[in-house]
């Protein structure tokens, strides 16, 4: 702000420093001028009186000058002329010159120095109007008068020079120039103002988003991560760019610092689940050696204690097995083999691995396949993997009498997989965390137990590392129905 009313300051110190001196030149030029022109005019006028009076145009002229020696001016020339005080010299003084007049007549136009004659007639300041000052300048007119008179006694006509000179004329210039001077110094005045008023407005449209930024800045750093700044529309386009870019930062980094903290909560969640599935089969492995140690369970107990032993064993490779692809699937460190094979191939290897299973538990295990075949990139060992989690799945939540189908079918963006089961269902509530990892619902518990509780969430990072998505369709006493949905262009992360 200071630094802009200094830039208006010096620019109108400087305008008001040249401009009256520029204006002083400018108006003493066209005061010369018109000087000039109100000499040429009162010579022009003299001369036209002079011709009149002497008959200078008719056929019996009377002389301009006397051929006297030396020669002298006419009577009728003087009277006309008149004096100082009084005749159309002084009228003409008073009424057009408005300034000094001198009137003289030489005796030729080649010798103008040769005066003859001479009226000087000097204006007072009655005639001046308020404001009007003299000015020390001068301009001079002349023009030829023909004397024919001459012309009478044999001899050729001389050209008499009439000469008019105004002097120190009466003018408005300085007072043109004060008014000029004293509306600039008002102008400037009020520009200073106007200019301190919009420099003021300038200075708190241009520093408030500025302000806001800040602010915004300082929030950040304080921990309020959801501090963003308002850019005006009608404001500077590199400040609402500066805006957009840091609305954009902020969101970035909320994202960032939200996607920290979920992950620091579910790997905190992560490791209490862990710990919770860890515990329960290392307990019953200790009460099992403990037992067995004290030497008081008969051989039928016994066998029964070393087969449980077994089953918890096999529950903590297990879940140890899960844990690490789990890891190794988040982590990135799995990298999909893609090839363009038949996706028919890889449902009919997960149907085949699971009909054993399926008939254990009285379960009909159908599929619904394309007579054609479908050719997409996948990767056929982990899209296995996947297909033999969800059916492994559905038929343990199927009872006997039940039935599985897997589907598949092209899609316009790909094809789709799908497996669904007539067995207990799942309560709507339950359908957003059945992916999570470790989740256990509220139904089905003791069919629930025998897992490990990372079956889906492993089906989910191996489709997404395919570039598709997983959904899940359920109700309770309904059964269960999986998407899978994979992209043509099956993309490695």
């Amino acid at each position: 702000m200071l630094a802009f009313g200094a830039v208006v300051f010096i620019a109108l110190a400087l305008v008001m420093a040249t401009l009256p001196r520029l204006l002083d030149s400018y108006f003493a030029q066209q005061e010369e001028k018109d000087l000039a022109t109100r000499a040429q005019i009162v010579g022009l006028l003299l001369a036209d009186r002079i011709f009149e009076a002497q008959g200078l145009g008719t056929a019996n002229p009377r002389p301009v000058l006397l051929p006297t020696d030396p020669p002298r001016a006419a009577e009728e020339v003087t009277q006309l002329l008149g004096s100082a005080d009084a005749g159309l010299v002084r009228t003409l003084a008073q009424r057009i010159a408005q300034a000094d007049v001198e009137v003289s007549i030489a005796v030729s136009r080649d010798d103008p120095a040769a005066v003859v004659y001479r009226l000087g007639v000097p204006v007072g300041e009655e005639i001046a109007s308020p404001g009007q000052q003299r000015e020390p300048i001068a301009q001079s007119w002349s023009v030829a008068l023909p004397d024919p008179w001459w012309t009478q006694f044999a001899q050729a006509a001389p050209t008499r020079l009439l000469t008019v000179r105004l002097s120190q004329p009466f003018t408005f210039r300085a007072q043109t120039i004060n008014t000029i001077v004293g509306v600039m110094l008002a102008a400037a005045a009020l520009a200073l103002l106007v200019a301190a008023v919009a420099s003021l407005l300038l200075a708190d449209r241009l520093t408030t988003p500025i302000r806001r930024l800040t602010q915004a800045s300082r929030s950040l750093a304080e921990g309020q991560l959801d501090a963003r700044v308002h850019a005006p529309p009608s404001g500077s386009p590199e400040l609402s760019e500066l805006a957009v870019a840091f609305n954009r930062m902020a969101e970035r980094l909320q994202a960032s610092i939200e996607f920290v903290r979920r992950d620091r909560d579910r790997s905190r969640d992560f490791l209490a689940d862990v710990s919770h599935e860890l515990r329960t089969p290392i307990a019953a492995l200790r009460t099992f050696n403990e037992l067995l140690q004290e030497g008081s369970v008969d051989e039928a107990t016994r066998h029964e204690f070393l087969e449980s032993s077994r089953q918890q064993i096999e529950r903590l490779d297990w879940l140890a097995t899960n844990l690490l692809e789990l890891s190794k699937l988040d982590s990135g460190l799995i990298a999909l083999d893609l090839r363009p094979d038949d996706l028919r191939a890889v449902v009919e290897s997960a149907l085949q691995q699971a009909e054993a299973t399926a008939e254990r538990k009285d379960v009909s295990l159908s599929a619904d396949l394309p007579t054609e075949p479908l050719r997409q990139r996948h990767d056929p060992q982990r899209l296995g993997q996947v297909l033999a989690n969800l059916i492994g799945n559905a038929i343990k939540f199927t009872p006997a009498g039940g039935r599985v189908e897997v589907r598949l079918r092209p899609t316009e963006d790909g094809a789709e997989l799908a497996v669904a089961d007539t067995g207990v269902g799942i309560e709507p509530a339950e359908l957003p965390h059945v992916f999570e990892r470790f989740y256990r619902g509220s139904g089905a518990n003791e069919l629930r137990a025998t897992g490990s509780g990372l079956g889906l969430s492993i089906v989910r990072s191996i489709v997404e590392m395919h570039g598709g998505r997983v959904t899940i369709e359920s109700a309770p006493g309904r059964g269960t129905t999986v998407h899978v949905l994979l992209p043509r262009a099956s993309t490695e992360r």
